[in-house]
């Protein structure tokens, strides 16, 4: 509804904040602008994942040598401070403002999100099931990405099999034929996550960032200051400035630096002190899972587009 939609607005202006912010600083550096779009949002609202994906981009069609290293590092930096800001940004507001839930409109009922400890058992069926489904989505997708290659609509592959999944899912709901297991789709992406990042580090050559540790350092420290800025006047006021507001405010910072995780680990730090908030849990996974890439992926072809890079 209107709260996702004015969300993902807020969402999109930092993208937007955070590319401008980093080609500038990149520029006041003295060094390539694409070392700012990496230190913005391809690694920041992106995570290491889209990151790496960007990355791969940059080193074959832009030249820019390290890609890969520079990515994995601003992604890693900012995942830590999306989950060291996120609580003060929230405590703060909430005391500012003398802020509290409202619970006569908040529903007995919890998500899996503001009770991680509610386990449900995961059988070697739903796990199958949930590998072919992924395999579906990864055939698909990534054959969707072929056909747009060398086209204007050209996007990383796995934006393409983001996409398949969210119609395969949603599709299958619709008419009733079979629900997801979350929980299992959770583990494996966890697992997958694990092994990639894994992969990653191990291949990573870090000597090759000496020269550019500096620089990057001064990026990053702004982005998460500016982070912090934005979730307090512009998420914060946008959202409402009520308690609602408070916690997808925190919930903003942990993605906006970091990953969906973070933010999910930021909110309930903030709710098991304060109060649950389920607007927040129903916001943010929704729009920091699925439509911050597609917007993402969007906002940074429109900065590889202007004539910067020479």
């Amino acid at each position: 509804g209107r709260a996702l939609m004015a969300f993902l607005g807020v969402v999109v202006g930092l993208l937007v904040m955070q590319d401008a912010l980093g080609i500038g600083l990149a520029w006041a550096l003295g060094q390539e602008r694409l070392l700012g779009l990496l230190g913005a949002s391809v690694t920041l609202s992106g995570g290491h994942g889209t990151g790496a994906a960007w990355a791969k981009v940059f080193a074959e069609r832009h030249g820019l040598a390290s890609a890969t290293e520079i990515a994995i590092a601003c992604a890693t930096f900012g995942l830590i401070l999306g989950g060291l800001i996120g609580g003060p940004v929230a405590r703060f507001l909430i005391t500012r403002y003398q802020l509290a839930p409202n619970l006569e409109t908040e529903v007995a009922t919890s998500t899996g999100f503001e009770e991680p400890n509610t386990v449900r058992p995961i059988t070697a069926e739903a796990v199958i099931e949930t590998v072919a489904l992924i395999a579906v989505c990864l055939a698909v997708g990534s054959a969707f990405a072929s056909l747009l290659n060398g086209t204007a609509f050209e996007l990383p592959a796995f934006v393409c099999v983001l996409f398949v999944g969210v119609v395969l899912r949603n599709g299958l709901a619709v008419r009733g034929w079979y629900r997801v297991f979350e929980d299992a789709v959770s583990v494996l992406g966890n697992v997958s996550l694990g092994l990639f990042l894994a992969i990653a580090l191990m291949s990573l050559r870090l000597g090759d960032l000496a020269s550019l540790a500096l620089p990057l350092f001064v990026i990053l420290v702004v982005q998460a200051i500016a982070m912090a800025a934005y979730a307090i006047f512009v998420t914060f006021r946008v959202m409402g400035r009520n308690y609602d507001a408070a916690v997808l405010a925190a919930g903003h910072c942990g993605f906006g630096l970091g990953a969906t995780p973070t933010a999910i680990a930021n909110m309930q730090a903030i709710t098991g002190q304060f109060g649950p908030s389920h607007l927040a849990f129903l916001v943010v996974p929704m729009v920091g899972a699925f439509f911050i890439d597609i917007a993402n992926a969007i906002v940074i072809k429109l900065f590889l587009l202007l004539p910067l890079y020479g």
